[in-house]
């Protein structure tokens, strides 16, 4: 899979802006605040059809009514062509000329994996950071996921303002609220489902790379925790004990006026020779796993689409010491096309500049660079 151009109107601080991209590697440097991570986030905006550091307003560049993305690339399957704008608090669609009116039919015609320094708080960060990388890639690859997840955001939202409402002494539809677990239930039963056996595949992937990151020191190993007791891996009996542990929280979630039990709330723990990295891990250790999943999970959608996707690499080289740097490299070298801003390139090794292109990003303007400027 490979990006040939990308095309970018009154896009942050790109008033206009039409790119070619080096088939393996491509270098954007310069200071900061010049636009680099712009281009990179537009890259990822094309496949998502949302940032993943802003609101769709934030995107726009000063003063400017609209702005448009489109990428045009090349996978197995054959040629694309994504177009997205935006407009007066409006997203239009495209996919090969034809306009699409849902981001469900948008997302994943072209797949993206995005490394930048936040990831490297992946281990140690929030709940809602794991869910997030086990969303975004089971959300390229997997349409069922994808909608499934989009339709049980909704009901939690509906659900949750009938509980806030429950907490204020407001009317409270008891009626309402079994429909909508019922549908939770249903909904949250296929997401858990898809995540355990993303997992199973994920875990031996993880484990091989952090055992090549380590020299053969650490096992590294991904467990689901979610808020219910599952008594059996079938979608059926994890929609069963969705269904108790919401009826088992009712009174608890109305008194404090929040959903309790569902997906939304789950987590992953991920630990090294049997211990719990979050807690435990040097620094070194959490960065080390953070770079393993993410390597795994290029892997992951190697094998779910047939070919690598994309990789954003976002500021990370400098966060990195030079083992893992060049496990990096040597990763993604002549396999993956990889877009890759840093401030400088001066300390980059000739041969890897000589593998790819290098533009000087000033001002919303790209300049060629010759390699080992």
């Amino acid at each position: 899979m490979q990006i040939r151009k990308v095309k970018l109107t009154n896009f942050r601080n790109y008033q206009q802006l039409e790119w070619e991209p080096h088939p393996q590697l491509n270098f954007l440097f310069g200071l900061n605040g010049q636009g680099k991570t712009n281009l990179l986030e537009a890259v990822y905006v094309g496949a998502f059809s949302r940032s993943y550091r802003g609101n769709d307003q934030e995107l726009l560049q000063w003063q400017k009514p609209w702005f448009r993305i489109a990428v045009e690339g090349e996978k197995k399957s054959g040629p694309f062509l994504v177009e997205l704008a935006y407009g007066q608090k409006r997203k239009l669609y495209k996919v090969n000329g034809l306009v699409k009116k849902k981001a469900s039919d948008f997302i994943g015609n072209y797949n993206v994996v995005l490394f930048a320094p936040e990831h490297l708080a992946l281990v140690k960060g929030q709940p809602a950071e794991r869910r997030r990388f086990l969303d975004a890639e089971l959300a390229q690859t997997n349409r069922l996921y994808l909608l499934t997840l989009q339709k049980y955001v909704n009901l939690l939202k509906q659900k949750n303002y009938l509980l806030k409402e429950a907490k204020k002494g407001h009317y409270f539809d008891q009626d309402l609220l079994e429909v909508l677990n019922q549908q939770l239930a249903e909904m949250g039963s296929v997401i858990i489902y898809l995540r355990l056996e993303a997992i199973k595949k994920l875990n031996p992937l993880a484990r091989l790379i952090q055992r090549r990151l380590s020299q053969g020191r650490e096992e590294l190993e991904i467990k689901y925790i979610t808020t219910i007791e599952l008594s059996g891996m079938s979608q059926k009996e994890i929609k069963q004990a969705l269904w108790q542990g919401l009826i088992s929280k009712r009174e608890d979630e109305k008194r404090r006026g929040q959903s309790l039990i569902g997906p939304h709330r789950d987590d992953l723990e991920i630990k090294i020779n049997g211990f719990s990295v979050r807690h435990f891990g040097s620094q070194g250790q959490q960065r080390t796993s953070a770079l393993a999943l993410k390597l795994a999970e290029l892997e992951y959608i190697k094998g779910e689409i047939g070919e690598y996707p994309l990789l954003l690499l976002d500021d990370v080289f400098s966060e990195l010491d030079r083992e893992r740097r060049a496990i990096l490299v040597e990763t993604i070298s002549g396999r993956i096309q990889t877009i890759i801003t840093t401030t400088s390139i001066k300390d980059l090794p000739p041969a890897l500049l000589k593998q790819g292109g290098s533009w000087r990003i000033e001002g919303g303007n790209m300049h060629v660079s010759a390699p080992g400027q």
